[in-house]
């Protein structure tokens, strides 16, 4: 069932499971936010998304807060801008003075939102610098002089990875992300896919590699959009490329591609084959000498058919057996098969997903 709801004086069409936040983002109306992700659950914790509702003596949050017919919605006024930026100010209060800056360093929300609502670091910290302990894990590092404490990290990992290496530890305010036990990330149940990376606002949680580069490096960063080549999903990266580099990995925005933000460890973090020295970057063709020459694909391909047209004609087509991957996509094991029957003439092909 839908109805109507009024966003800043204007109409709009809502259903009766979707949120004020939903609803009026639907409409260009921007409300924001810290805490909230389209893949997870709503919580409403970061309050930045407080608006006026009829009937509402208090401000209520626009993520969590469910449309019903005839609803006031009012997202802009004194009273929202000043609650907005008092909290901004005591968000900074605890976040570090100076945050990694660069080309490389994550983007920061929080930071944004200050600029934007005129918020200034005006309160002292409720407690001293709470301090970083060092995990050996090679890709994940966590900086909690940035965090905020808005859970988006430890829910993602809860919510949509299902594995809950990580959890909201202390009380108060010194609540901090940390693992039971307060173990390394190589030691829980962590499968290091980089999502509490991608989903943190303030980057608290961001990657190693990319974060030695920070100081150094001030080259310009293109972004590239391809195709993850580790296995058939067909997930889409981002790729960040600075003079012919490829210097890191993201995903798209959730809601863009069939991936919906979200990558494994070897799309997010695997890309240093690219560079690497010892990658073969073109066909190789063992000739006269027994030894391995590079050579042109036309040149490889001729090779390879030649070969196995020679174990036709000597042994039969059954002699012949072809081999394909769960990493290829659909259409190229398709095609694996189709050489296999109509250009050869065997039906022995397999595929690693059949055993």
């Amino acid at each position: 069932m839908s109805f109507a709801i009024t966003v800043n004086g204007r109409s709009v069409e809502a259903s009766g499971d979707e949120t004020v936040l939903a609803a009026a983002r639907r409409i260009g109306v921007e409300i924001p936010t810290l805490c909230d992700d389209a893949r997870l659950d709503p919580m409403g914790c970061c309050r930045m998304c407080l608006v006026e509702l009829d009937g509402q003596r208090r401000l209520q949050p626009a993520c969590t807060w469910k449309a019903t017919p005839d609803l006031q919605v009012t997202t802009e006024s004194e009273r929202i801008a000043r609650h907005r930026r008092t909290l901004l100010e005591m968000y900074l209060a605890d976040h570090a003075p100076e945050p990694p800056a660069g080309p490389f360093a994550p983007r920061n929300e929080l930071l944004e939102l200050s600029a934007r609502y005129g918020a200034e670091r005006r309160f002292h910290p409720a407690h001293a610098q709470r301090e970083a302990r060092e995990d050996s894990n090679p890709y994940i590092d966590f900086d909690p002089s940035l965090c905020i404490a808005c859970a988006r990290c430890v829910r993602y990992c809860d919510e949509v990875e299902a594995v809950s290496a990580i959890t909201l530890a202390g009380r108060g305010s010194r609540t901090t992300i940390a693992t039971a036990g307060q173990i390394g990330l190589l030691d829980s149940t962590c499968e290091l896919c980089g999502g509490c990376v991608d989903t943190c606002p303030t980057g608290a949680m961001r990657e190693k590699k990319p974060l030695a580069r920070v100081l150094r490096d001030a080259r310009t960063v293109a972004t590239v959009r391809t195709t993850c080549n580790f296995c058939g999903v067909g997930c889409q990266l981002d790729l960040h490329v600075a003079d012919g580099e490829v210097v890191r990995v993201s995903s798209p925005a959730p809601g863009e591609t069939l991936n919906d933000g979200n990558l494994c460890i070897k799309g997010r973090f695997a890309y240093d084959f690219i560079h690497h020295e010892e990658r073969l970057t073109k066909p190789l063709v063992r000739g006269a000498d027994g030894e391995l020459h590079e050579a042109t694909w036309e040149v490889a391909l001729q090779k390879a058919a030649e070969g196995l047209l020679g174990v036709k004609q000597r042994h039969g087509a059954d002699a012949l057996g072809f081999i394909s991957s769960s990493r290829c996509t659909g259409e190229e094991n398709y095609l694996v098969q189709k050489l296999a029957r109509a250009a050869f003439g065997t039906n022995n092909c397999h595929q690693c997903a059949a055993t």
